[in-house]
């Protein structure tokens, strides 16, 4: 091979790697600056409302694998679900005015059925239920006309009513075996290439475009076929964006499932977190976060450089919990006055600084949670970010007159410090060996206070 076409061939892997790791970067842009979204369980366990023959359910939305009710008796209650107070309009517009960029709904969830429009599938909420609309499709217009991107939630590894579904982690059988007991059997390639692709055509091709294909449960997915399923998406949606949980490496961002990961993440990473204690709609959950703490959760995942999925389960009308409209009301007031120390930020060289001499720490009022491994401390802290020439500086649950920064007094060239949403002078000192800040007099309904500070 001559030196001229070395150089040629040399030049063209060069430009094609730019390309691709630009067109990476450039798809992920949305999504990085968004840093908010609204999680969405809603299925036929939402019927249910978490119980089962006259008992508290196993499992709430596993409840078909908790009971172990068989695939023919639990389709039944698709006899049921006739969702008619759902208002797409009302969800989407809730989910803006709250401050969040995107939603992330169930369109399959472990128990096999769609809660979509399935030509390649009966087994879904058109077909079965008395509901027979696509309430998927209300959605994506809804989504459209508010400017928050669509994405879907699939169950990849699980699915309860394949005969061909397999799931086994560590020895562990997370399949249907009380109906299809013969695991040995069982095809995870055939359920895949039969149900699973399918369907994601359809998501893909139904409801315009997508912002992300949120799959869970990779567990049993052999790296062919999470190669295969990336390859399928990006063929359909080129900028469509995958989570970890397409298995094996695949995915473009990473997930930390109701718990913050413990310090700063530059690479694309997102929280889910449920606002109460379920993922699902369940009638015995009372435990409510309240908005003072799903703020403080907020700002901690944002100054770790990642996203908030928070997660609300409606009922089977249609209908967003009370308490899930009052929390959101609540945080839509906080992020009105203090969104842009949150989209578009990226973490500062300190993440954090706990106040000095602190007794007042308390307790979130919310109840006993399954699964939630999240801090529900109350005390005053600092976290903080940054965007182009500015320092934000969140005061979490702050009560003193004033703040004494310690990591702030790094800080050499201030130009001027302002608190959001007052028109009040902040007044403050710059030690050596911190930075002072007066706290002004203003009322807020969640106490946590953000400083901009900009710099020369």
């Amino acid at each position: 091979m001559n030196k001229k076409l070395i150089f040629v061939v040399l030049l063209y892997f060069t430009v094609f790697n730019t390309i691709k790791t630009y067109s990476q970067s450039d798809k992920m842009q949305w999504w990085q600056e968004a840093k908010f979204g609204l999680f969405l369980h809603w299925g036929l366990y939402s019927v249910t409302a978490g119980e089962w023959k006259g008992h508290p359910a196993i499992g709430n939305e596993h409840l078909m694998f908790g009971e172990k009710i068989p695939l023919k008796e639990y389709s039944k209650i698709a006899e049921a679900f006739n969702p008619t107070s759902f208002n797409a309009d009302f969800w989407v517009k809730s989910a803006k005015d709250a401050g969040m960029k995107y939603i992330v709904i169930t369109a399959k969830h472990h128990d096999g059925f769609a809660m979509f429009n399935s030509p390649s599938d009966d087994y879904n909420i058109v077909k079965t239920t008395p509901y027979h609309h696509d309430p998927m499709k209300d959605l994506a217009a809804a989504c459209k006309k508010y400017g928050l991107k669509m994405c879907f939630y699939y169950s990849l590894g699980r699915d309860w009513a394949s005969p061909e579904s397999t799931w086994i982690k560590e020895g562990s059988k997370a399949g249907n075996t009380w109906d299809f007991p013969d695991e040995q059997t069982k095809d995870n390639n055939k359920y895949i290439e039969n149900k699973v692709k399918p369907q994601l055509k359809e998501l893909l091709t139904q409801y315009g475009p997508i912002g992300v294909i949120w799959f869970d449960t990779p567990e049993g997915t052999p790296p062919a076929q999470s190669e295969s399923l990336r390859k399928l998406i990006l063929s359909i949606q080129p900028n469509c964006i995958i989570n970890s949980r397409i298995g094996n490496g695949f995915g473009d961002y990473a997930v930390s499932e109701q718990k913050i990961i413990a310090g700063a993440e530059l690479k694309p990473w997102e929280s889910c977190i449920t606002m109460s204690g379920k993922w699902g709609f369940n009638k015995f959950d009372k435990a409510w976060k309240t908005p003072e703490l799903l703020v403080r959760h907020l700002v901690e995942i944002v100054c770790k450089g990642g996203n908030l999925l928070l997660n609300i389960g409606p009922n089977s009308l249609g209908e967003l919990p009370e308490q899930s409209l009052k929390n959101l009301s609540a945080i839509g007031n906080w992020m009105k006055i203090n969104n842009e120390a949150i989209y578009g930020t990226k973490p500062w060289t300190t993440v954090s600084e706990y106040a000095l001499n602190v007794t007042d720490v308390r307790a979130d009022v919310m109840g006993k949670s399954s699964n939630d491994f999240t801090s529900k401390k109350i005390n005053p802290d600092l976290y903080f970010n940054q965007k182009e020439n500015n320092i934000y500086v969140f005061a979490r649950s702050w009560t003193a007159p004033a703040m004494a920064s310690k990591s702030l007094a790094q800080i050499k060239n201030i130009k001027s410090i302002a608190l959001l949403g007052s028109k009040e002078k902040v007044k403050w000192l710059l030690q050596a060996d911190s930075l002072v800040i007066s706290m002004p007099q203003v009322k807020t309904e969640i106490p946590v206070y953000v400083f901009k500070i900009t710099t020369k």
